[in-house]
């Protein structure tokens, strides 16, 4: 969307946002595409009327859809060398099905980056950037009345059909366990993935889940981290987390450990989360949950940048207007009990997906003396079979 106009090439609009004091920044996420600006109060008019500009009649011009192409595939190539972005990356594949757009990278694999015709991304835009999708949100020292006026002259007499309904398969490719190596001969450690489909973002027990996470791997002092970090050594840190999109995200519990105790460590994390459904958790560690996430509340509006992203979320995640408004109140108002039965109804240990990434030659055998699941040595990082 940057990369220019009819008006403007990629270089103009770029020379036009520094003449304005500030820069144009564009990208997707799952849910939405941002265009994002920062810029002096007193130039909000011509700073609008770039990204207008920009929002509405976007040039898309091949050498620059050809240069990003083969940015991204130098990324991706990039990627496939580093265990952590290679984990990642197949985690997402082993949780979806094959043929849904949640079993890719968020930023598209190899073979669809290098397959997209430059024509289908202006198809794409008529079709899906509409007014009826967009929201325009503004932080500053600005009067209301003025943007909805400079909104009003520049969007006005925008028009397009609204957009078609959007489907996203975010079923899970598997209903039982598995367990994965992805064979790098000689790691001297191990990526580990374990985790299963989650939860949308809209879910009625969203805060129930939250603190159940924290307790259980989403801060510095939970569970899991306590375990395999402080408790037996196997790693520097382990994390659990929800990504929470409008389609149900990935659970994932994330860790790197030396390859001698990938199979113990991936016990410890079983016994971990069954722990998390057997009891609740003690008054301390619900306590300790709660001021963490009261405590860093506030940082999400350190900036007027944070505050925008934090108030198009609402838009983009359909959250209600009053839910900041909320928020400390609805996570003081989680009880163990809650989080108990969370985990039982949210942590789904029948269809876990365990992904290693490592020497499958010293890990294969230990992983299936767990008896937890059946081991499959998928490839290694040339994608050969091993």
């Amino acid at each position: 969307l940057a990369e220019g106009t009819p008006h403007l090439d990629g270089a103009a609009l770029a020379e036009a946002f520094e003449r304005l004091g500030g820069s144009l920044a564009s990208f997707a996420t799952w849910d939405a595409v941002h265009l994002r600006t920062t810029v002096l109060s007193a130039r909000l008019r011509p700073a609008f009327r770039l990204m207008a500009d920009v929002l509405r009649t976007p040039a898309f011009p091949l050498r620059e859809v050809e240069r990003l192409r083969q940015e991204r595939l130098a990324e991706l190539l990039e990627l496939r060398s580093e265990p952590r972005g290679l984990a990642d990356e197949r985690f997402s594949t082993a949780l979806y099905r094959p043929a849904s757009r949640l079993s890719l990278p968020e930023g598209g694999s190899e073979e669809t980056v290098a397959a997209i015709p430059p024509e289908d991304l202006a198809a794409w835009h008529a079709t899906r950037v509409v007014p009826e999708a967009t929201t325009v949100v503004v932080v500053g020292d600005v009067d209301p009345g003025e943007v909805v006026s400079v909104s009003m002259d520049l969007l006005g007499d925008w028009s397009a059909a609204a957009p078609a309904a959007r489907s996203v398969d975010d079923r899970p490719a598997r209903q039982a366990r598995a367990i994965s190596v992805l064979h790098r001969p000689g790691a001297p450690q191990t990526e580990l993935r374990l985790g299963h489909v989650g939860l949308r973002r809209d879910h009625p027990d969203h805060f129930d889940v939250v603190l159940m996470n924290a307790i259980l791997g989403g801060v510095f002092n939970s569970r899991i981290n306590l375990n395999l970090r402080e408790r037996h050594g196997y790693t520097y840190g382990a994390s659990s987390s929800y990504e929470w999109r409008r389609d149900a995200g990935p659970f994932c519990v994330s860790t790197a450990v030396a390859t001698g105790v990938t199979a113990p460590a991936v016990r410890e994390v079983i016994a971990e989360l069954e722990r998390m459904q057997d009891a609740p958790p003690t008054a301390e560690e619900l306590a300790l949950a709660q001021s963490y996430l009261d405590g860093v509340f506030p940082l999400r509006f350190e900036t007027t940048d944070a505050i925008a992203s934090a108030l198009a979320s609402l838009r983009i995640l359909r959250l209600p207007d009053e839910y900041f408004d909320t928020y400390r109140a609805r996570v003081r108002a989680v009880r163990a009990e809650g989080v108990r039965l969370a985990a039982q109804r949210h942590l789904h240990l029948e269809a876990l997906q365990v992904l290693a990434v490592g020497d499958s030659e010293q890990v294969a055998e230990p992983l299936r003396a767990l008896s937890f699941a059946p081991v499959e040595v998928v490839q290694d990082v040339a994608g050969r079979d091993a």
